[in-house]
């Protein structure tokens, strides 16, 4: 019903409603011993709001009184870790990082991620140091990963590093492993990149055929891993994680390669002379760029991949999409102004062309979730099908015996943006 904060922050208050009896309390969380907001303390209950807020004062003095003892837990390991101090030499931090670090455009998403990072546990002890150098696209991909199953009810087990997630809500347990397309370099370690894209022709060849070679590395290598052998993922839905890193703003448009290569389909289209559109299914046997060997089209027709029950993207989550849910959340300077621009599902399904959009993320009525513009691709072989209610509010995708993509999708979603952030003088 409503959230306070007493003594700058040591102590939330969020009051709640039981719905079964109709009446109030107050619940009081307090920092544990690595930084997390955790329950302390639990008021009576009340018939109304007011009754409950009067009764705040005296519950919060009195955990104040105790404070030392109050946030311990008993089951914290390990000191609580800063994120964002530097652990290498300055010359070796991430670019990106040093941004959210220091600008103060991006400080929505540094105030945000601060506390979500402490949730988020290192399993395999290296997530700071890459974080802040040549893993923080990738990172910043789990912690997303990490935020959306969260925000869906999931309670994580990282009992064990491998893979990334496994989790659990009231009705079934999925597991997930998070990897990316990262930007490619030659034998002296020097960036190359990625083909023009001034052209039509250019950018259709990018989408057909550059985009889902890219795809194919990441997506073949983690197969090799057989996640599914291991105990925790055994007759789980098993699902991997991909976002296209390899060049600034390359997500904006390589979403539509992922479905062409999981499914070795591509899709021509027409209207009739009605005006209906008519969507044409074409076969996609296999890519090739440049002198490089061609790759096999129709991941999920790949030996092996029937241990995979979806695949999962969502080009809108990157280090702006935090910034807009710090915006949103509160965190970070007031000062910070943004503007989101993009192109979302078109309601009318005549449409060839998806809908302009240009949002204010500052304005009263803007709302987001971190599940928005998540897309899932099933996998027509699955051993293990992932049910769509697993992931809901995304846009689930899945190919029809006669090869066209039937789309299950909430009415607003996004399918790519770019994010504008002002800070006046």
């Amino acid at each position: 019903m409503a959230w306070f904060q007493a003594h700058n922050e040591e102590i939330l208050i969020v009051v709640i409603r039981d719905l079964a009896d109709d009446d109030f309390a107050a619940i009081l969380l307090s920092r544990d011993l690595k930084e997390r907001y955790r329950f302390v303390q639990i008021s009576k209950f009340f018939s109304t709001v007011d009754a409950v807020i009067l009764s705040i004062q005296d519950l919060v003095a009195g955990v104040l009184c105790d404070i030392d003892a109050e946030r311990v837990q008993g089951d914290e390991k390990g000191k609580p870790v800063d994120f964002f101090r530097p652990v290498v030499a300055h010359e070796k931090l991430n670019a990106d990082f040093e941004k959210l670090r220091t600008m103060e455009g991006y400080s929505p998403a540094l105030e945000m991620i601060k506390p979500m990072m402490r949730w988020f546990e290192d399993a395999d002890g290296n997530f700071v140091e890459q974080f802040q150098t040549t893993g923080f696209d990738t990172r910043l991909w789990e912690l997303y990963v990490f935020a959306m199953l969260v925000e869906a009810g999931y309670v994580l087990d990282k009992t064990s590093a491998i893979p990334d997630f496994c989790a659990r809500n009231l009705f079934a347990e999925i597991c997930i492993e998070a990897t990316s397309v990262n930007p490619s370099v030659n034998a002296q370690g020097k960036l190359i990149p990625p083909p023009p894209l001034d052209t039509p022709e250019q950018l259709r060849a990018f989408q057909q055929d550059y985009m889902p070679m890219r795809f194919a590395g990441p997506l073949t290598k983690k197969l090799e891993k057989k996640y599914w052998e291991r105990a925790n993922v055994v007759g789980r839905p098993f699902i991997f994680a991909i976002q296209d890193f390899h060049a600034p703003g390359s997500m904006t448009i390589s979403r539509t390669a992922l479905p062409i290569y999981l499914y070795g389909m591509d899709w021509d289209w027409h209207h009739d002379i009605a005006g209906k559109l008519v969507i044409v299914p074409r076969k996609v046997e296999s890519h090739q760029w440049g002198t490089k060997e061609p790759v096999p089209s129709g991941f999920f027709y790949q030996p092996g991949t029937e241990n995979v029950s979806a695949v999962i993207t969502n080009a809108s989550a990157t280090i702006s999409k935090f910034d807009r849910m710090g915006v949103l959340a509160g965190f970070g300077s007031k000062r910070v102004r943004i503007v989101r621009r993009g192109t979302a599902a078109h309601p009318d399904p005549n449409s060839a062309a998806p809908q302009p959009f240009v949002h204010e993320v500052n304005a009263p009525d803007y709302c987001e979730t971190w599940m928005e513009g998540l897309d899932v691709f099933h996998n027509p072989n699955a051993k293990h099908p992932l049910h769509p209610a697993l992931l809901p509010g995304a846009a689930h995708h899945t190919l029809q015996e006669d090869g066209q993509l039937h789309t299950l999708a909430p009415t607003w979603h996004p399918f790519a943006s770019t994010t504008h952030i002002f800070v006046p003088k």
